[in-house]
């Protein structure tokens, strides 16, 4: 298997084969705790109003979103797993737009498959990823906005490599490093009201679920299903 390491939406749209598109901070932490709650499928949209105009055909489906961290005004939800952990999502649908997460999901065009990445589900994107045994394999680490690299999210790439590889790599000391760099230092700013320490702590339960995140429906409209 050759695994290629990408980054940013530039590195969506060169992915090829089962591609993993990780964003630790937040939205594929979020959706884990979505779906955990029990909801059917997330749709993503690139964009708000691609959002709204589901919501309008689709009453019933709840809206769920942010743009610079900040939840989409009128969205039912923003991107918090912190919000969302006591939710009972139960048969409900969601849709969800986001500035960096479901812009690589929607830019990935020239993938086999595309799952979603995040420290929460490493164990169980690591035993998928085996059990397929794809030719190629693409990481790619969303950043913020889809346009710049960030550690959590390059440091989860490396960390789902080196388990693929037979090759461990420390999460505590990577967890230290998050921690230290304004990416994870955000969420213990008390004037940065939009971050709070509960997602940080969310985002960074390793190995939480069991299952995998996977994309369908990719050429009319994806949505995501639970595969345990």
């Amino acid at each position: 298997m050759e695994i290629r390491r990408l980054s940013t939406v530039e590195g969506a749209r060169e992915a090829r084969g089962l591609t993993v598109i990780i964003d630790v901070f937040r939205a594929f932490t979020t959706d884990a705790f979505v779906m955990a709650n029990g909801a059917e499928t997330i749709h993503p949209v690139l964009t708000v109003e691609e959002a709204r105009e589901l919501r309008r055909l689709h009453p019933d489906w709840l809206l769920m979103g942010e743009r610079e961290g900040i939840k989409v005004e009128g969205f039912d939800y923003g991107n918090s797993p912190h919000e969302i952990r006591d939710v009972d999502f139960t048969g409900k649908t969601l849709i969800q737009t986001t500035g960096s997460g479901t812009r690589g999901i929607v830019n990935a065009v020239g993938a086999d498959e595309i799952i979603l990445g995040s420290f929460v589900m490493a164990r169980a994107i690591v035993d998928y990823i085996k059990e397929v045994d794809p030719d190629e394999a693409s990481l790619v680490a969303m950043g913020w906005n889809g346009n710049y690299p960030a550690i959590e999210d390059e440091l989860c790439a490396e960390y789902l490599e080196g388990r693929l590889k037979g090759q461990p790599k420390d999460f505590g000391e990577m967890k230290g490093r998050i921690r230290a760099d304004p990416q994870g230092a955000k969420f213990f700013d008390p004037s940065l009201s939009q971050f709070v320490e509960g997602d940080f702590h969310a985002a960074m339960d390793l190995d939480r679920f069991d299952f995998v995140l996977r994309v369908e429906g990719r050429k009319e409209q994806p949505f995501v299903t639970l595969i345990p």
